[in-house]
């Protein structure tokens, strides 16, 4: 994990590869509490590790499995008004939902495509509501459920034209409860990689990115945070923590921001 300040400058480091406390392999989420506490999604040892804004261990959880408090490949984590972790279980096709010392809370979701059903989830977000938004990956849609798992609505498909998706890697919320959806191609040589906003009830806002490395373009963009401190995210410095790890098919990250 590396932290930065809002202009990009370097301020600390943590983290190497291996299984013991503040040690990662493959990490691929990263979110903060309240308390600018950091949770991060160490994929490949399939736990969450909890940190202070400097990088101190705090606690730890997880083991592979497919039981309460076990993950397959966790890939991404969101927190609510009360401090409560959601995880998306990546290869377990559900949502884990824990206290912020790391107990079990509820769960739901197995593999499918029916209403409350996921293919391969990678990405999740929360409102000021604390309604849950996970991206179904596979399933090319975005499911919108309250804080018990109830499901609400959804909305996606598959293809390249507004408020459809190739390969829904993330989405993060706003202060005002607007979604933005990180759709890339991941190889697949749509050269969508860009981003779409939606509101609440999924009704398309706009989008923006094509593929390339212009300024405003993308290549297979993996994740998305915010910064949202007031309405025009304006007049607020705050750090930022990011997370990388490479893989066969290129690179895979996260970041959460400190306010």
């Amino acid at each position: 994990v590396q932290k930065f300040d809002s202009l990009g400058t370097f301020i600390l480091k943590w983290g190497s590869f291996g299984n013991g406390n503040g040690q990662f392999n493959a990490p691929e989420g990263i979110t903060r509490d309240s308390a600018n506490n950091l949770y991060v999604a160490d994929t490949q040892n399939h736990r969450i590790q909890k940190f202070d804004s400097s990088g101190n261990f705090i606690l730890k959880w997880g083991s592979q499995g497919n039981g309460n408090g076990e993950f397959n490949k966790p890939k991404d984590m969101a927190v609510d008004s009360l401090n409560n972790v959601y995880i998306v279980d990546f290869n377990n096709d559900r949502v884990q939902k824990f206290d912020s010392s790391g107990n079990f809370i509820l769960k739901w979701g197995s593999q499918g495509s029916s209403d409350g059903k996921f293919n391969k989830p990678e990405g999740i977000g929360i409102d000021s509501s604390n309604n849950v938004y996970v991206a179904d990956t596979i399933n090319d849609r975005i499911q919108k459920f309250d804080s018990s798992g109830n499901f609400i609505l959804k909305w996606g498909t598959s293809g390249s034209g507004n408020g459809q998706f190739q390969y829904l890697e993330d989405i993060v919320t706003d202060s005002q409860n607007f979604v933005y959806a990180v759709d890339s191609d991941q190889g697949s040589g749509s050269m969508q990689d860009r981003i779409q906003k939606f509101d609440s009830s999924g009704t398309f806002i706009l989008k923006w990115g094509s593929d390339g490395s212009g300024n405003g373009q993308f290549e297979e963009p993996v994740s998305i945070t915010n910064s949202f401190s007031s309405a025009n995210c304006s007049g607020a410095l705050e750090d930022c923590y990011l997370i990388s790890s490479v893989f066969d098919t290129g690179v895979s990250g996260g970041a959460a921001f400190n306010t």
